[in-house]
């Protein structure tokens, strides 16, 4: 296959929505069926199925390289007290990974297979955007028991990783089910985010790896280049999503994101509507 230029457009836009929406709770796959609606990659299903999770590596080593300093237990610059800090850190990383580890090798074809429907993303977009605007009018009442990242106890960080199963349900979002189990149970918002992009490290690279082993390791020279453009674009806008979403959380809360959500839920319902489900066919 012959890579065109209009391939590498199409791929710059799909990295640039996954760079975008895998960090703000606003769903990447509601986001994605829409997108590949409009703009096909001249590559099989099969591929095309890997790309849209491997394309995360990207997202996710934008956390990586902005919080390189903090995630780093070896570094030199750190006392001995804050490398074991650093060390309690990934430790409840880990513990919060476990549910939708297990949950998610679980259940994972079945969602493939029965929940990858259009109809099924509007629900979650509509209802977890209503959820949204719920926790936070309800945390008015509230002051946050958690407001640094350290004093996050591990039962709160295994709470928010059976949150985090709430986003195998496609059109959730993993950051938004992880920042509402957050808020719910006493984190602020932004140790609530801070720590979901945390979460996100073992979690992504974990699917992306099972994915790579499902696709193999015969790759063309156009699905290697499309697949390197993807992740460098999704790492580029990831640095500018994240920066701006852990600004703008300091000063605003999370409602324009639910009712963003809401909105983009009935965007798709009048797609489907209009058109038909786009994910009936897949």
């Amino acid at each position: 296959m012959d890579v065109t230029f209009a391939d590498l457009l199409k791929t710059v836009l799909l990295g640039v929505v996954e760079g975008l929406t895998e960090w703000l709770p606003v769903s990447s796959t509601g986001h994605m069926i829409l997108v590949d609606e409009f703009i096909k990659l001249q590559v099989s299903k099969q591929f095309m199925d890997m790309f849209l999770v491997v394309i995360q590596l990207g997202a996710i080593m934008a956390v990586v390289v902005l919080n390189f300093e903090k995630l780093n237990p070896f570094s030199a610059a750190k006392t001995r007290r804050e490398k074991g800090e650093t060390v309690e850190l990934w430790k409840k990383v880990i513990v919060a990974s476990l549910p939708a580890a297990v949950i998610g090798l679980m259940l994972n074809k079945f969602m493939e297979e029965h929940l990858m429907t259009a109809p099924v993303v509007v629900t979650t977009l509509i209802f977890y955007g209503i959820l949204f605007i719920v926790v936070e009018n309800y945390n008015k009442r509230r002051r946050p028991r958690v407001t640094d990242l350290r004093n996050l106890d591990y039962k709160t960080a295994l709470i928010i990783g059976f949150f985090q199963v709430l986003s195998l349900v496609p059109g959730t979002s993993r950051s938004g089910s992880t920042i509402i189990g957050g808020l719910l149970f006493g984190a602020s918002r932004y140790v609530a985010t801070e720590f979901t992009f945390f979460l996100a490290i073992p979690v992504m690279f974990g699917a992306s790896f099972l994915k790579m082993v499902k696709f193999g390791i015969h790759y063309t020279g156009a699905e290697v280049l499309i697949l390197v453009l993807g992740m460098a674009t999704a790492f580029i806008v990831s640095i500018v999503s994240i920066k701006f979403l852990l600004s703008y959380i300091k000063t605003n809360d999370f409602k324009v994101f639910g009712w963003y959500r809401i909105a983009l839920g009935i965007v798709v319902a009048a797609y489907m509507f209009l058109v038909g489900d786009p994910t009936a066919n897949d």
